[in-house]
């Protein structure tokens, strides 16, 4: 028989101790709450959430196995097997967590793209926190299809893990669009990113450039344009007045992808050729960033 008397002070010890940081401490009294009621779904749900944050995929795929198995119904520990299963390239035990979650599974090879359209996705949730764009694949993938700010880690083209609570939002055609954390980095891009210094901030050239790299099969972004810095609470959706609000980063840097340095070398030409405001002091690859000479 069952200790629910016990089992119920060892899961809220366990979030007590999460909640204060100590990972191990909450591990063991979940671990603990699970042992004197194993027909209990929660302390089992509790273990899987805790090792998703934790990117321990294995352990957390198991535990939300087990509390699904105990509670069919609970769609977040479904949801949370999902993500585990994505990480893993569990692709079979993913589409069916999917599936339970109401999502039809939408055919085709492994792994699944259900098409859901562009998303924003926070990036550094525990650092700069920087958002951008992605075409989401599926619940807890998406491409990145903005190019990020030279001082992240990631690359226009990464395909990302995602969670899957929405975390702020941001508002595109009158239309409230929530934010996605991204846990890590599934499949890293192989496309190069270069840094261009544009002598113009003209916004036709700007244009243009953007349409010459897509038609040669990149893509470019001016940073200067697209980016507005906002603290952490409007950015996770808690808006309050203060200074400097929604302010632009004051430079004229745009950034650009290509398949290599010649590809990107040709865009420029091409872009100088052709657009009569087209004007640049200097551009280089992102990774030799430190090395950067004129060109």
């Amino acid at each position: 028989m069952s200790d629910m008397t016990g089992a119920h002070f060892l899961n809220e010890r366990g979030r007590e101790l999460k909640a204060a940081g100590d990972i191990a401490g909450a591990e063991a009294a979940y671990r603990a709450a699970f042992g004197v009621a194993p027909e209990w779904s929660i302390p089992a749900y509790n273990l899987g959430l805790l090792f998703k944050y934790e990117s321990r995929w294995q352990e957390s795929l198991e535990w939300n196995q087990k509390a699904a198995a105990l509670d069919p119904d609970d769609e977040a520990a479904w949801w949370n097997l999902g993500i585990a299963a994505t990480a893993l390239g569990r692709w079979v035990d993913a589409r069916m967590a999917w599936q339970r979650c109401g999502m039809a599974d939408p055919g085709g090879d492994d792994p699944p793209d259900y098409r859901f359209g562009r998303v924003p996705v926070r990036l550094d949730p525990e650092g700069d926190g920087e958002v951008v764009w992605a075409s989401r694949l599926d619940p807890a993938r998406a491409r990145l299809i903005s190019i990020p700010l030279p001082t992240s880690p990631f690359r226009w083209g990464d395909v990302v893990l995602n969670d899957g609570a929405a975390e702020g939002h941001r508002t595109v055609n009158g239309r409230d669009v929530p934010v996605f954390n991204v846990l890590q980095r599934l499949v890293p891009s192989t496309i190069r990113t270069f840094v261009v210094e544009l002598a113009t901030t003209d916004r036709s050239a700007v244009d243009a450039l953007e349409d010459i790299a897509r038609d040669m099969g990149g893509a470019a972004e001016h940073w200067g344009l697209t980016t507005r810095i906002m603290c952490r609470d409007c950015s996770y959706g808690r808006p309050h007045e203060h200074a400097g609000a929604g302010e632009r980063p004051a430079h004229d840097h745009c950034g650009l992808v290509a398949p290599s340095r010649e590809a990107a070398q040709a865009m420029l030409d091409r872009w100088m050729a052709s657009c009569d405001a087209a004007d640049l002091v200097t551009w280089y690859e992102l990774e030799e960033a430190s090395e950067a000479e004129p060109r």
